[in-house]
């Protein structure tokens, strides 16, 4: 493969202590700044794929304890049937008409939560 050429800004000491390096060792700075990458990336690339393999053990450990998610599903319903209008990652729930380009608000009917009885209809499939 081809070398292909790159520009990168080095900081003042690192710069130094490369040229140094490349005067002792009696070696081109080009050729230690591929060995230093090479050996960074090998050691990311390694740590990053543990990672990663950690992580889809884990996910393989979780679905072979709820094989079809259904213990997910069911905390996630209930998390949205609790939490309803308040839950902060949703936003804020405003009822009422757009008027004008304007929204009127119209006050929410008492105990009646449109989040949690929607919810509860398409559970109970009514």
């Amino acid at each position: 493969m081809a070398r292909k050429a790159s520009t990168f800004r080095i900081d003042p000491p690192v710069q130094l202590a490369l040229e140094n390096l490349s005067r002792v060792l009696r070696r081109p700075m080009n050729q230690l700044v591929n060995e230093a990458l090479q050996d960074y990336l090998d050691r990311r690339s390694s740590a990053a794929e543990q990672t990663l393999e950690l992580t889809l053990a884990s996910l393989r450990a979780y679905r072979r304890r709820d094989p079809h998610f259904k213990d997910a599903i069911a905390a996630a319903v209930d998390a949205e049937a609790t939490l309803g209008r308040e839950d902060p990652a949703e936003g804020k729930v405003v009822i009422g008409k757009l008027v004008d380009g304007k929204l009127t608000e119209a006050p929410p009917a008492e105990g009646v939560n449109p989040l949690r009885a929607e919810l509860r209809r398409l559970l109970n499939a009514s």
